[in-house]
């Protein structure tokens, strides 16, 4: 009889324990880690390297994958389909911040919700993207990082670099929001410092070759705005212009990297690290994209590949490459 009282009064104190303990409030350390959506486009360095920038702003704000934040990414790999079923998944799982690298990314994402917070990160133009309504007070569930390029500084080192200069050819993705703007901003500045302007769109990477050759034929130098889909197909472009002795000026380091001459680029990976930032402080209540203004990051670097200039015969000057040593890049 003892060893049965015992037992029923221990087996009370273990219920009163745990009636209490229910009733206290929750630890912030036990708090429910947070979900990040993160959709890229697709596969090619300058999306990469925003990526790998994210995640550093995300650990900057105080969340790191794994420990204080869960991050589900995802990589649509330029396929359309993929970009909506993968931004349902998001939804469906209701994670807690969505994050969409490149300008269809961020329209997909947008496209399944109004309510959770979403951060662009390098979009060029989110109000023309139909993204936000102002690009200073947003005003809904959306804010981010725009990538801009220079074009002005980028036509001035064209013109520096080739003084002879007179048609400048422009290849870009039609169907693509970011690249169609910095065309047409290019092409009006091209012609407003009195350069003939040549046009050459692509739809897929597939048409990159053969579109590239006709142009390169024609003209004395090729700009590529931020464009995905070139930017795949960096090589195969740089190939055609290479043999017709053509430099190509792209908007983005990574393809300076890939082969073009020179840009002055806003770096991708810092670009990156603003958008982390921006999604850590929206996840810790510090701000929310409705009163966030769009961030435009506006310094460039100086980006120069010695070894296309050398095949091309083109000699840059040593301000330039001391410049480009000091605060910017040299490719050798």
């Amino acid at each position: 009889m003892k060893r049965l009282i015992g037992t029923i009064i221990a087996l009370f104190l273990f219920l009163m324990i745990a009636f209490f303990s229910a009733l206290q409030p929750v630890s912030s350390t036990s708090k429910m880690v947070p979900t990040v959506g993160i959709l890229q486009l697709t596969t090619h360095p300058a999306l990469d390297a925003i990526h790998k920038g994210i995640i550093a702003g995300l650990k900057t704000g105080g969340y790191t994958p794994g420990k204080t934040v869960h991050i589900d990414f995802q990589n649509a790999e330029a396929d359309q389909s993929n970009l909506k079923s993968m931004s349902d998944k998001f939804n469906n799982e209701n994670v807690n911040l969505m994050i969409g690298i490149a300008t269809p990314s961020a329209q997909s994402l947008a496209n399944v919700t109004k309510k959770t917070p979403i951060i662009l990160g390098a979009v060029t133009d989110p109000k023309g993207a139909g993204l936000v309504s102002n690009n200073q007070k947003p005003g809904n569930n959306i804010t981010g990082v725009s990538d801009q390029a220079p074009i002005d500084a980028q036509l001035a080192l064209m013109k520096q670099l080739m003084p002879d200069m007179k048609t400048v050819g422009i290849l870009y993705t039609s169907s693509d929001d970011s690249a169609t703007k910095q065309y047409q901003q290019f092409k009006t500045a091209a012609l407003n410092s009195g350069l003939k302007v040549k046009s050459a769109t692509v739809t897929s990477t597939n048409d990159v070759d053969q579109v590239s050759q006709t142009l390169v034929s024609s003209v004395d130098a090729v700009y590529v705005p931020t464009d995905n889909t070139v930017a795949s197909s960096m090589q195969t472009l740089v190939k055609n212009a290479t043999q017709a002795k053509i430099p190509v000026f792209p908007a983005v380091d990574t393809m300076v990297k890939n082969g073009g001459l020179a840009t002055i680029s806003i770096n991708q990976y810092d670009l990156g690290v603003a958008t982390g930032k921006m999604a850590a402080d929206v996840l810790s209540g510090k701000s929310t994209p409705a009163t966030t203004p769009i961030n435009f990051v506006k310094k460039g670097d100086l980006v120069i590949n010695l070894k296309t200039a050398k095949a091309l015969n083109i000699t840059i000057p040593q301000k330039l490459i001391d410049q480009a040593k000091s605060k910017g890049e040299l490719i050798k």
